[in-house]
């Protein structure tokens, strides 16, 4: 049996790459093939080597026979689907009784009707083929009719917090698990530091255009995080680190990261971490004392490295992951839709400053039994199958 993985974005978003390194490493006796849209990201981070590469989507050539095929389908027999047949051929043709497909994408229910995740589940059920949604957030108010059929269509779904798992079951869906994302189990690889990054006293910060473009108020976000690394720099010793995770053209850490960049760069006590695959880049966060990070991922990276971390959130993914850590949210996310004054931030860091000590004791003691959880998944995909 072969594990089919889609639909994967590409690894210039390293949380991608993380669901995918970790969900091979979890299901080793299985050959992989990973469906991406972007497969030269995939190759450049090194997944080639775990796994093979197709593209999902092949062109489509409007002087051909399957083009008229589809025409004809669309136009006369009214098959809504006749063209993304075609488009999405390469991981159609692959869909058998023999392979189990995972959805793997994490929150790729929460923006908007998935249409292309529709027609693939359809098809698999056609076919009578086994499919899983894989490590899956999903918001609560957005389960509605076409969604909720869909979800039902599944051989079952791993939630990765448990707003998503109640908010399944309460619909009625029972061939749901809680179980935590993959990719804490990632493996960490430690590249040697670069100068101003002091181990196990410098501060993570991530930040994305995404929670930018959820403020409700403009700017508030990057005046936020100003003001959090100008207190860091005036009140503590601790270095600054700026960690991008998504490096996507239309959606790149790196672009908020180097304005703050610019406004720091004269102190001596900020670095620029340049891009690095998933592995690395943990091997980073983990050698942060604290992190603060608007990435799911990036945060994921810090609580299964134990480094106290505070979530810049916009979504049911960060709480529910906080809420199941820690039995509340409310100390280790702020949403950036509530950002109202200049000074939020600040105060929440500070508030994870005074209980340091409390949280590293609290991940010591939960962080093995909760990533322990995912050893289940073997029995539980062998009970599938």
């Amino acid at each position: 049996m072969n594990l089919l993985l889609y639909p994967h974005g590409g690894s210039g978003n390293h949380g991608c790459e993380a669901i995918v390194r970790s969900t091979i490493q979890l299901f080793s006796q299985y050959k992989t093939i990973l469906f991406s849209i972007r497969p030269e990201q995939d190759y450049k981070v090194g997944l080639g080597k775990i796994c093979i590469i197709e593209k999902e989507s092949s062109p489509i050539r409007k002087i051909s026979f399957s083009y008229l095929k589809a025409f004809l389908c669309y136009y006369v027999l009214h098959d809504k689907d006749a063209f993304e047949k075609i488009h999405f051929k390469p991981i159609i043709s692959s869909i058998t009784k023999d392979n189990l497909l995972l959805s793997i994408g994490g929150d790729n229910y929460c923006y908007g009707m998935p249409s292309y995740i529709y027609l693939i589940n359809k098809i698999c059920k056609r076919k009578q083929c086994k499919t899983i949604l894989w490590g899956c957030s999903i918001e609560p108010e957005s389960i509605k009719e076409d969604m909720l059929d869909d979800l039902k269509s599944y051989t079952h779904i791993f939630a990765r917090e448990s707003i998503t798992y109640q908010a399944l079951y309460e619909k009625g869906i029972r061939q749901v698990s809680l179980i935590p994302d993959p990719a804490f189990t990632l493996s960490c690889k430690n590249l040697p530091l670069p100068q101003k990054f002091t181990e196990f006293n410098t501060v993570g910060i991530n930040l994305s255009p995404l929670i930018m473009n959820n403020e409700k108020i403009n700017g508030i976000t990057i005046k936020n995080y100003i003001a959090l690394i100008r207190y860091i720099l005036e009140h503590t010793d601790m270095q600054i680190a700026l960690i991008p995770h998504v490096v996507w053209e239309q959606n790149d850490d790196r672009k908020p990261l180097a304005s703050l960049y610019q406004e720091f760069k004269g102190t001596g006590r900020v670095v620029f971490i340049a891009d690095h695959n998933a592995e690395e880049l943990k091997g980073f966060i983990a050698r942060c004392r604290f992190l603060v990070a608007a990435r799911t991922h990036a945060s994921i990276a810090g609580y299964s490295t134990q480094v106290p971390t505070l979530v810049i959130g916009y979504s049911v993914k960060a709480r529910g992951i906080a809420r199941d850590l820690f039995g509340n949210e409310e100390h280790y996310v702020l949403p950036v839709q509530s950002l109202q004054k200049e000074d939020e931030l600040v105060k929440k860091f500070q508030w994870l400053q005074v209980h340091e000590k409390e949280i590293r004791q609290h991940y010591q003691a939960f962080m093995p039994q909760y990533i322990g959880k995912l050893n289940e998944l073997k029995t539980k995909l062998n009970e599938l199958l």
